[in-house]
């Protein structure tokens, strides 16, 4: 068996199509979707990250701006340029782009966050709306895992989903997201004993704990499907994931690469939920909503 590749790069574009269309929609009824990205300082991939992000939400139709702060930013003048964002009815959307400079108080400046513009979906109140199941915004990673999931008809319900990573930006929130699909699922991490074994029950495997080629191809299921959302530098540079991936094809029958998988869909389910954030600040129904997605 050579497990088929899932083109998340394709499949993000499919997504943005249908987030442009839902923008036109909701500009054909007086509202512009608007999404401010807050950057400090000057890392690198930070950079990187804002770009694409600017590019692909101006490219869908949004009014983006992005406020540039220095890395020395006192935290009480973070704090308040995100007040001034949170009560601007124009700003639909505030994504305060992590990690911030030391001796910035990240979980502060999320927390201050108006939970309807949190399109990371990391304020507490939408963390427990994802646990109780109730109206919220989701994070974009865990989001992109299932996006890709659906729009390859590969189905959770009754499977057991075997999430290796316990994070509040991809383990934890993929597991209630699984949850809600009535699959069971196993939440593993760096104590877990006999790791390789609790992945070999997978029926899917999610990857996401940030270590090169960790999961091994003999630790996947025969006929598993294989989510890799670890992004990594290899000895020679070359970004890798935290799967083994052409071990891993030999007896995967789906599975996501890296580069080109899971993270293109990260940006394409921010804009997802920054129409949907815009949509529920302007009263538009869902049903007007989901017209907007034909």
């Amino acid at each position: 068996m050579t497990g088929r590749i899932l083109d998340g790069k394709a499949t993000a574009q499919a997504v943005r199509e249908d987030v442009a269309a839902r923008v036109a929609r909701l500009v054909e009824a007086g509202v512009q979707p608007g999404l401010t990205v807050v950057l400090v300082g000057e890392d690198p991939a930070s950079q990187v990250y804002v770009r694409n992000k600017d590019r692909a939400a101006t490219a869908a139709g949004f009014r983006v701006d992005t406020l540039r702060l220095p890395a020395d930013t006192p935290q009480a003048d973070l704090l308040a340029h995100v007040e001034r964002l949170n009560a601007d009815d124009a700003v639909h959307g505030i994504l305060v782009q992590l990690p911030l400079p030391g001796g910035l108080d990240a979980d502060q400046v999320v927390r201050a966050l108006d939970p309807r513009k949190d399109v990371d979906g990391l304020h507490p109140e939408n963390v427990a709306a994802l646990v109780t199941g109730s109206e919220g915004l989701v994070p974009c990673t865990p989001a992109g895992c299932i996006e890709v999931l659906d729009r390859h008809d590969i189905p959770l319900e009754g499977r057991h989903v075997v999430v290796v990573g316990r994070s509040m930006l991809v383990g934890k929130p993929l597991a209630q997201l699984a949850l809600a699909r009535n699959a069971t699922v196993t939440i593993c991490h760096s104590r877990t004993t006999d790791l390789a074994d609790h992945c070999r029950r997978a029926d899917v495997l999610v990857a996401a704990v940030g270590r090169a080629k960790l999961v091994q191809g003999d630790w996947v299921r025969e006929g598993a499907t294989v989510l890799d959302v670890g992004i990594n530098r290899g000895d020679d540079g070359k970004l890798v994931g935290d799967v083994d991936l052409e071990a891993a094809r030999e007896r995967a029958a789906w599975i996501t690469p890296v580069p080109g998988g899971i993270g293109p869909m990260t940006i394409a389910m921010l804009l997802a939920n920054t129409a949907t954030a815009a949509a529920r600040q302007a009263g538009v129904s869902e049903g007007e909503e989901a017209a907007a997605r034909r």
